[in-house]
């Protein structure tokens, strides 16, 4: 479980760098093509507000950073603590995009949705506690 516990840290701190450092050093460029591949899923959601974006980026960046964290010190309850910020932040993102989908094509939302899904479930794998070796009497 500890292995799965590191890999769901060193997703969650890639994911939180990619989309961080893009939304916060270059907010222009995210709002008007993120994620770059599926299309653009921020400018079809409204007008261009640098401040959102750049505060979404170094929440993002934030997020990155505790995950690094978790990373070096292999904490349990760093695991769970960090799980908590990553479930509650994805299914709060989850959900509202879930319910915002209209204005955008079916590859998109699909695409947007798995990737949403995604960033979610990570949170809930930190979640998991670790399984503790069986004891005989």
């Amino acid at each position: 479980m500890r292995r799965l516990h590191l890999l769901a840290l060193a997703a969650s701190a890639a994911l939180g760098i990619f989309v961080g450092g893009w939304a916060y050093f270059a907010s222009a460029a995210f709002y008007d093509s993120f994620p770059g591949v599926l299309g653009s899923w921020v400018s079809v959601d409204g007008p261009y507000n640098e401040h959102l974006i750049r505060d979404v980026g170094a929440m993002y960046l934030a997020l990155a950073a505790a995950s690094i964290g978790g990373l070096i010190w292999r904490n349990e309850i760093a695991f769970r603590i960090l799980g908590i910020a990553w479930t509650v932040f994805g299914l709060l993102h989850f959900a509202y995009h879930a319910l915002h989908l209209e204005h955008m094509s079916p590859v998109s939302a699909i695409g947007e949705m798995v990737a949403l899904g995604i960033s979610l479930l990570l949170g809930v794998v930190l979640l998991l506690p670790e399984r503790t070796p069986s004891r005989r009497d």
